[in-house]
């Protein structure tokens, strides 16, 4: 494989807040998943692309697995398994400690026969030795994966022995992406996601669950090169991008539209301000953002609102 291309299709898995989110941006270096201390902050598949000399690793992040009980945690399971499925390796992450979940025994069940790997997360919030060893021996025991490793998405730790077990089944091809490229996602997916994460993090724990984010309008232009005013006798800055983007935030009750607008508007302001600025970071332009919230009563079971929001 010394001077042939190759690639790695890598679905992550596992119960919700178990990191999956948070290594895959490690494993990538950018941010390409929002990630929040609430459980079910992933609701699609989310791809981070990283290319390591001739290997081009695609790493496929999967809502975490738990008991649905409405048609978006329907679709939200749905994805995880064809996600598995699809992958040339599944990666399954798991709590350094704690029992297993009737979620995830299931999906133990799905993993027989598949080329799977385990990998003990959050190793750097409990001690090193008997509680992580007895953990690895637990896991082994199930006799689904082909080796369990012991690491942190917050460190880092662990990542470089990840990627050296995974390259080893990188298939023979042209890279599939860019080799720059560290996801896949339209701006406009993008978008959505980060409003939706300043929800998560800000709003009470019942209210952002019941939210959905669709960008209307997403329209980019050219900041005219004279409207940059310079100081006198400088030469006017380069033409800047602006993009105009109107977000539309769905809840499911009246009550819970007041709380995200927050009295005098402070709430609804403070998400779409902080999401603006992280939006004209990554993008590298001047954003225009414009946050609206509509009621729509019953939306994660109406299976006509989660097709054209792209919950597939």
């Amino acid at each position: 494989m010394k001077d042939k291309t190759a690639s790695v299709f890598v679905a992550i898995v596992g119960r919700p807040n178990v990191g999956k989110s948070s290594l895959l941006n490690r494993l990538v270096g950018e941010k390409a998943a929002i990630v929040t201390p609430k459980p079910q902050t992933t609701r699609t598949r989310i791809t981070g692309i990283l290319t390591k000399g001739p290997v081009q690793y695609v790493f496929i992040d999967t809502p975490g697995i738990h008991t649905p009980r409405t048609r978006l945690g329907g679709r939200m399971a749905k994805t995880v398994t064809e996600s598995a499925q699809e992958g040339d390796v599944v990666l399954m992450l798991f709590e350094p400690e704690g029992t297993l979940r009737p979620a995830e025994e299931e999906m133990l069940g799905a993993l027989k026969g598949s080329v799977a790997y385990a990998f003990i997360n959050k190793a750097d919030t409990v001690q090193k030795g008997r509680v992580l060893a007895e953990r690895k021996a637990e896991i082994e025991g199930l006799s689904v994966f082909r080796q369990v490793l012991v690491g942190s998405a917050q460190t880092g730790e662990g990542c470089d022995e990840l990627l050296a077990v995974l390259a080893a089944h990188a298939l023979p091809g042209p890279h599939f992406f860019p080799d720059d490229a560290y996801t896949d996602q339209p701006e406009k997916q993008l978008a959505a996601e980060i409003v939706r994460e300043k929800l998560l993090l800000y709003l009470q724990e019942e209210i952002p669950h019941g939210t959905a984010v669709e960008v209307e309008r997403f329209h980019e232009r050219e900041k005219p090169a004279g409207s940059a005013k310079g100081k006198p006798g400088q030469v006017p800055a380069a033409p800047t991008a602006v993009i105009d983007m109107d977000i539309v935030i769905y809840c499911e009750k009246k009550s819970h539209k007041g709380m995200i607008i927050g009295k005098g508007g402070q709430m609804l302001k403070k998400v779409a301000g902080e999401a603006r600025l992280e939006l004209e970071d990554i993008l590298g332009a001047k954003v225009n953002l414009q946050c609206w919230v509509k009621v729509r009563e019953g939306w994660r079971n109406n299976d006509a609102m989660l097709g054209r929001m792209g919950f597939k």
